[in-house]
């Protein structure tokens, strides 16, 4: 982490804070990986038989999958992309294996087939890979050009390897930048670098931004910066995440909800309350008057009862429930502060909420975490220990702290 005129004392409470914050981003994401973008409720409920309550496998099927529907070559579906003329990259430049399964004529392919309980989706492990590449990297500020470049640097050889993870899908941001990738397929930090800030530089003054990468999956490769920056002045982290995310999801309104969560995590980092930092976001996104009606709702129920559960779904599903950021992230800060004290609580409603529960849980997790370790809460030992990926990274992230 970067220097700090904190006590060590200080020091040791905020180097928990950030190692919760990482155990929790992958619980929240394992957990809700086997019902990731299940829209409707009640299919959890009947494909595992009863409520989700801890880590399970996907079923082969997926009751509203439309990865059929994707477009293989770039960004969005294929059937209103402008990607038809452009080479496959799925299959050739990315999932090597998993084309198949995207053109599968049965149409309801789980998006992560291949992965097991306790598995983490393919965008928290390019989140622990980037965490890795900045922990391992000995940047004095991970805002710096230098530690971008190594990240991006790790992200192509990790996504264009063969057999590198077991996921079956990446979503819009990776095809995208892929598919623009794979014209001059530079691999050296400094060279995926100088293309990234080119490519993100036209993107984002296009007059027609692709609405596909302004998506909650923004955050999970973003995290990191603002996790290994906890002991940085709050404009430090927050500039580390912004800069980055410009390259991975080049459009113009995400800086502003990156922004947003890096200000509201990197304080909780320090200790403050994950409820007023979530009412302080609600604010700023227009729905706390909204949330707070939810919240009076869910309060006559009694807690961990079915009926609070169902006006959480209500709410998260009248907030914003697909991946769009803005939505997202509003369900996201609503769910915090409903769950500001109740980790695993909150890591299990946004599971059995749905919709876009990975990206939205990964945010969810690390506020989570963060501010548990304030409140002597950490992730059960029991979910640490089956938690696979987590395990082969996040000790060593945390040994170079």
């Amino acid at each position: 982490m970067t220097g700090s005129s904190s006590s060590s004392g200080d020091m040791s409470q905020v180097r928990r804070a950030v190692g919760e914050a990482f155990w929790a981003m992958c619980a929240a994401d394992s957990a809700s990986m086997p019902v990731h973008w299940y829209y409707d409720v009640d299919d959890i409920r009947r494909d595992f038989g009863g409520w989700i309550s801890g880590f399970s496998s996907p079923g082969e099927r997926h009751p509203s999958s439309i990865l059929s529907l994707s477009n293989s070559a770039g960004s969005g579906r294929s059937a209103w992309s402008s990607g038809g003329k452009r080479p496959d990259v799925v299959g050739s430049v990315i999932l090597h294996d998993k084309l198949k399964l995207w053109k599968s004529s049965s149409g309801s392919v789980h998006y992560h087939q291949g992965l097991q309980a306790g598995d983490n989706t393919l965008n928290v492990l390019c989140s622990l890979r980037v965490a890795r590449s900045l922990a391992g990297g000995g940047f004095t500020d991970v805002s710096q050009p230098e530690a971008r470049a190594a990240v991006l640097s790790d992200y192509v050889q990790f996504l264009t390897t063969p057999g590198s993870h077991n996921d079956t899908y990446a979503e819009s941001s990776h095809r995208s930048f892929f598919a623009d990738w794979q014209e001059s397929r530079p691999t050296s930090p400094r060279q995926v670098l100088t293309f990234a800030e080119k490519r993100s530089k036209l993107k984002l003054s296009s007059s027609s931004p692709d609405g596909q990468l302004d998506a909650i999956g923004c955050f999970p490769m973003s995290l990191p910066f603002i996790l290994l920056s906890a002991s940085a002045n709050e404009e430090k982290a927050v500039a580390a995440a912004v800069e980055f995310v410009k390259l991975t999801h080049p459009h113009p309104k995400v800086s502003e909800w990156v922004s947003i969560y890096s200000r509201a995590l990197h304080a909780v980092l320090g200790g403050a309350s994950v409820r007023q930092q979530a009412e302080h976001a609600l604010r700023r996104l227009n729905v706390w008057d909204v949330c707070q009606s939810y919240s009076r709702k869910a309060a006559r129920f009694l807690v961990s009862s079915e009926e609070r559960l169902k006006v959480h779904q209500s709410a998260v599903n009248y907030l914003g429930l697909a991946c769009y950021t803005k939505g997202a992230l509003s369900s996201m800060f609503y769910l915090a502060h409903e769950f500001h004290d109740d980790l695993r609580g909150g890591i299990l409603t946004n599971t059995n909420c749905g919709g876009e529960n990975c990206n939205r849980g990964a945010a969810l997790g690390a506020l989570l975490g963060a501010g548990g370790a304030y409140l002597g809460a950490s992730v059960p030992q029991q979910w640490k220990d089956e938690l696979r990926d987590a395990q082969d990274f996040i000790p060593d992230i945390l040994k170079t702290q």
